[in-house]
């Protein structure tokens, strides 16, 4: 178990996470083509290598562009969501996106060596399913696949399963833990969401 915990916090470390949404229209080669560039601008930035400050800002920037940010943030708040004012949910998505490029872009040197290919894609219910083989140094290959929609009117990701794990779905239990932490409070929260990572 330990070993699939570390192999699932190395390649996070690298893409990040990523409610189930809709694909209207979306072709397999566009999931596959927002899949590709993903992976292309992060070995860019691997390859470049650079202080970890400027891998992070560099991560936060390739989260920005291809992940659904603002659904990804408020599937990890849950329920919470609803009871929070429109100010609150601008407030918490801008600290959600810093901590996930913190959390996991200050890690992009431990790919080095790695790569990612993509294999296929599928149509799951009502999104693409990308499907992938990581490769890291080390550690024998394994899955991971992307869940892509256009929902919010561009094609993007809006999760990430490795060996069968959301990580969505984990970021939402850290998430929900620090809610709790605060008693609940979403200001407190925000706050703390902007030092974590």
């Amino acid at each position: 178990m330990t070993s699939k915990l570390t192999r699932r916090t190395m390649i996070a470390s690298v893409l990040a996470t990523c409610a189930a949404l809709p694909a209207f229209g979306m072709s397999d080669a566009a999931a596959k083509s927002l899949v590709d560039n993903l992976v292309g601008d992060i070995n860019k930035v691997i390859a470049r290598g650079g202080s970890v400050s400027s891998m992070i800002r560099e991560f936060e920037r390739i989260f920005a562009r291809y992940a659904d940010v603002a659904i990804i943030a408020q599937s990890t708040l849950g329920a919470d969501a609803r009871r929070a004012s429109p100010a609150q949910m601008q407030a918490y998505t801008k600290a959600f996106q810093g901590y996930i490029a913190r959390k996991y872009g200050k890690r992009f040197q431990e790919f080095v060596g790695g790569r990612i290919e993509v294999n296929g894609v599928r149509q799951v219910k009502t999104w693409k399913e990308v499907t992938g083989t990581a490769y890291l140094k080390g550690e024998k290959p394994f899955e991971i696949k992307f869940l892509v929609s256009d929902r919010s009117g561009r094609n993007l990701f809006f999760d990430m399963v490795i060996e069968g794990i959301s990580m969505r779905l984990s970021e939402k239990t850290e998430i929900g833990a620090m809610l709790d932490a605060n008693r609940g409070n979403i200001d407190r929260l925000i706050a703390a969401v902007q030092k974590a990572g």
